[in-house]
């Protein structure tokens, strides 16, 4: 009897190839190296710069034209306030620590998230790898399943430690009430696993004609030992189980919100319960950058949804027994001027931001850092990203001092200027 995929449990494949696409794009554990301590990461990144004072960081006392519209509300812990429009995060401050007085000069987009998402000031010849790459060459997980994953994509990319450690990127964000389909892995309905064994055979064959080739170069050679293992993928009803989030109650996916961030929110505490070891979420695709319009988008759009699937995010790994096992980090790639714009906006500011940090060993309740009375820069010294990437790996488990080397065998330190945050762990 042919065994038949549903659109229920799979997901789209090109028409030639599939298995050579994802080696060439998963990196599937398997490094010597690797160090298996049994902790994952979440990586929640606000694309666009989310607004600090307007979030986890409130002046109310500063001139209107600085403070704006939003009230700062009490959590459930003393002494530690945030906007009146996150109510479910503020009942769930013990479970989390924000750092305030976060601080840099990259007020760019591109450049700014590669600075925050990897640790370490951009330069010209050298990419960094993101977090969930180094987590990739890392940790190990299960043989039919990647090791890290990206919902939509990952802008920064395995830099010097070569394209096996890449994460695996779906190519698209869940959508509520559609079903998820995963680029590059699923199967289109009406493709039949033995359609995909013959394929597969033809890829075979065509590596039999050009064989002796993979010697040319390490990238090729890597690609060919991992699209043997992508191909395992295809075939696991752990990984398309994983990302079928229609096998989630009704209730569950209300729970976290009716909207592309709730659902990539669900998707990566799926995949982290399912045994991936990295999950990185593009949030809310750029909207975050809020140069006109600020109040209203915040209020009506995006911290609504920011409060709803965060608090849900934090609940299901804590009632899943994965809180204390999973290091999550919030942030974007900078905050807003302190100055509200004539269009009732803010503008790029790198010079004060806020993130926070969950799971793990962070101490919950915990506020770190200061910024000054106008939002604009910390209040005394601060904490630059390279800082607070060195207190996120330290979470993971991961040496920030760890070296490295390129393929020139030249050394790279993790993270070469960060030292973690004191009293956030």
């Amino acid at each position: 009897m042919t065994n038949r995929i549903s659109r229920r449990h799979v997901l789209k494949v090109g028409a030639l190839g599939a298995g050579l696409t994802l080696g060439n794009s998963l990196r599937w554990a398997a490094a010597d190296e690797a160090l298996n301590n049994g902790r994952s990461g979440i990586l929640v990144f606000l694309t666009g710069g989310p607004s600090h004072q307007d979030t986890f960081d409130l002046k109310p006392e500063a001139p209107a034209e600085y403070r704006g519209e939003f009230q700062p509300i009490e959590t459930n812990v003393p002494g530690i306030e945030i906007c009146e429009h996150l109510p479910q995060l503020a009942r769930r401050a013990d479970k989390y620590a924000i750092v305030r007085g976060l601080s840099h000069n990259l007020a760019d987009h591109g450049i700014g998230a590669r600075y925050v998402m990897t640790g370490n000031r951009p330069v010209p010849l050298l990419e960094y790898p993101a977090f969930g790459c180094v987590a990739s060459r890392e940790f190990r997980a299960a043989d039919d399943l990647p090791a890290s994953v990206a919902v939509d994509r990952d802008p920064q990319g395995p830099g010097y430690l070569g394209m096996e450690y890449a994460a695996l990127a779906t190519g698209e964000k869940p959508r509520p009430d559609q079903p998820f389909r995963v680029r590059g892995i699923s199967i289109e309905d009406g493709l039949t696993i033995e359609d995909f064994s013959k394929r597969r055979r033809l890829l075979d064959d065509l590596d039999l004609a050009f064989q002796g080739y993979e010697e040319l170069d390490d990238q090729v050679r890597s690609a060919d030992r991992f699209s043997q293992q992508a191909y395992g993928i295809l075939r696991s009803p752990r990984t398309r189980e994983a990302f079928d989030l229609e096998r989630e109650p009704p209730e569950t996916i209300k729970r976290f919100g009716s909207n592309e961030t709730g659902q990539s929110l669900l998707l990566a505490c799926r995949l982290i319960e399912a045994g991936v070891r990295f999950v990185t979420v593009l949030a809310s695709d750029g909207a975050w950058d809020t140069h006109s319009d600020n109040f209203n988008i915040l209020k009506k759009q995006l911290l609504p949804a920011l409060d709803e699937s965060l608090a849900a995010l934090l609940d299901r790994l804590e009632r899943k027994g994965l809180f204390e096992s999973t290091a999550v980090l919030v942030t974007g790639e900078f905050g807003r001027t302190p100055k509200i714009n004539g269009q009732a906006g803010r503008d790029h500011w790198a010079r004060a931001m806020c993130a926070l940090l969950a799971g793990g060993a962070v101490r919950g309740g915990t506020l770190v850092g200061e910024s000054d009375d106008k939002a604009a820069e910390p209040a005394g010294e601060g904490f630059t990203p390279d800082d607070l990437a060195a207190t996120f790996y330290k979470n993971l488990g991961i040496d920030p001092a760890k070296e490295y080397h390129t393929d020139a065998g030249r050394p790279i330190t993790l993270v070469r200027d960060g030292r973690p945050i004191r009293g956030v762990m």
